[in-house]
């Protein structure tokens, strides 16, 4: 498991794009992974085949183990990767060939499950067995009587439901079951029970239910989804965000006629192989240069031993919210009010690329002082969005569209306009000191040239 931060730990498996016996090539991704910041691929080390996977999907590994092998053909896994014969079963001592024969996590699977491996098929490279096959074993017997693979949350909930576990299919590892298993046993019941309310209950039932808990819910659940990796980080983040910090919005439209003329001919200086220069790349070099004006937004609220403090960085390191399959993550421009509007469109391009590609790393997440979401590219005119913790600040970008308005001489004319919503920490930014920020950050992109008087 590599190492992608000098603060990381371990990290989750969250699935194998590749399996034992598969070929792979130097540089191709064979898993994926996520930290507490972000997801990331693993990729090969070296060509050859996969093999000697020792964890499974979902299963939190630390940082530098090993999680599988790449060998050569011809080539054996390494002793220590070889399960002892206490793994594989109890009595004699395996052969090389049973070995050979039977991955390690399988055979660390049957040895807790108390399995005869003589007595499974093998569906991998040559017969060999696999986690897979154990699992298919152990699903297809019968369990000892009374006793029922259950997880401890799906025992605690179908003990509230009344759910019957001796009469419920399981879908998790090894047929155990999980809490949507009980949750549709439960709808199962529910719709085969007869229709036949008591008077007192139906008038109950006619009023609106405050259901709290999930015991409480008759309506069949069709998938419940653990909150997991970036997903639970995002939940947590945005919970303490909205619970702690008082949030004031301030928005202003800001006429795009210069700043599209601005990137009209910056897009004309591009070299071959550079990024076109796009609206983020501009607005994101306004408020860079408008931070520096007023540095109370480009902060950090923490909480240290003599109270919170409000820390000010010595430089802009721009947030760029981007929408990825899992969520959100919002990579990050360090120093942006140090580079021009061609460095910074390259380097939001490589970020938002790589954000994409599950390519990042932690350090490319970590100490933003202020981000920019935009959501305009999905025809979103205007909107609020909570801001990202440590961070008091977050600027929402709505979409470029044609308004009609009067000039200063009162002349009607159509504009490119779009909106800018400010989200700020009332804690710490007062009403007068956000609006003295946008003013001036409409000023930067109506007038371009007051960023370089």
């Amino acid at each position: 498991m590599p190492k992608f931060g000098f603060t990381q730990e371990t990290a989750e498996i969250v699935r194998w794009l590749k399996h034992e016996g598969d070929v792979v090539e130097q540089g191709e991704p064979i898993a994926e992974v996520t930290t507490d910041k972000v997801n990331m691929e693993v990729e090969a080390p070296a060509s050859g085949i996969l093999a000697g996977v020792r964890y499974r999907e979902g299963e939190v590994v630390p940082v530098t183990q090993v999680i599988a092998y790449i060998l050569q053909p011809g080539e054996v896994l390494p002793e220590e990767a070889v399960p002892s014969a206490k793994e594989v079963g109890e009595g004699a001592a395996p052969t090389e060939e049973d070995l050979l024969h039977v991955t390690p996590v399988a055979a660390r699977l049957a040895e807790a499950e108390g399995v005869d491996l003589s007595q499974v098929r093998g569906s991998g490279p040559g017969g060999r067995i696999t986690r897979k096959d154990v699992e298919a074993y152990l699903a297809a017997r019968q369990a000892p009587p009374g006793k029922v693979r259950a997880v401890p949350a799906a025992r605690r909930l179908a003990r509230e439901l009344g759910v019957d576990l001796g009469q419920v299919a399981g879908s998790g590892p090894r047929g155990r079951i999980q809490s949507e298993d009980v949750h549709r046993a439960h709808a199962a019941q529910v719709q085969a029970a007869p229709a036949v309310v008591a008077p007192a209950v139906e008038a109950a039932m006619a009023q609106p239910a405050a259901v709290s808990e999930v015991s409480g819910v008759r309506t069949p659940i069709a998938q419940a989804i653990t909150l997991t990796g970036m997903r639970k980080v995002i939940a947590q983040r945005m919970q303490q965000s909205a619970q702690n910090a008082p949030h004031i919005h301030l928005e202003i439209t800001v006429d795009a006629t210069a700043a599209e003329a601005l990137r009209a001919r910056a897009n004309q200086r591009l070299k071959e192989g550079q990024p076109k220069v796009s609206l983020t790349a501009v607005i994101a070099r306004a408020c860079a240069w408008a931070l520096t004006q007023h540095p109370r937004l480009n902060a950090w609220l923490v909480s240290t031993s003599q109270g919170e403090q409000l820390l000010i960085p010595a430089q802009v390191n721009l947030g760029i919210a981007v929408a990825v399959d899992e969520g959100l993550i919002v990579p990050v421009v360090r120093d942006a009010a140090r580079k021009n509007l061609l460095q910074l469109a390259g380097e939001i391009g490589d970020l938002v690329e790589r954000a994409r590609a599950n390519r990042l790393k932690p350090e490319d997440v970590v100490e933003g002082t202020f981000t920019i979401s935009n959501l305009g590219m999905f025809g979103i005119e205007r909107f609020t969005a909570i801001i990202n913790p440590p961070q008091v600040a977050i600027l929402a970008v709505g979409s470029l569209r044609q308004e009609v308005v009067a000039d200063t001489e009162g002349q009607i004319q159509v504009r490119p306009v779009f909106s800018l919503t400010l989200c700020a920490d009332h804690r710490v930014v007062d009403g007068a000191v956000a609006a003295r920020f946008l003013a001036d950050l409409r000023e930067a992109l109506e007038q371009p040239e007051v960023m370089v008087v």
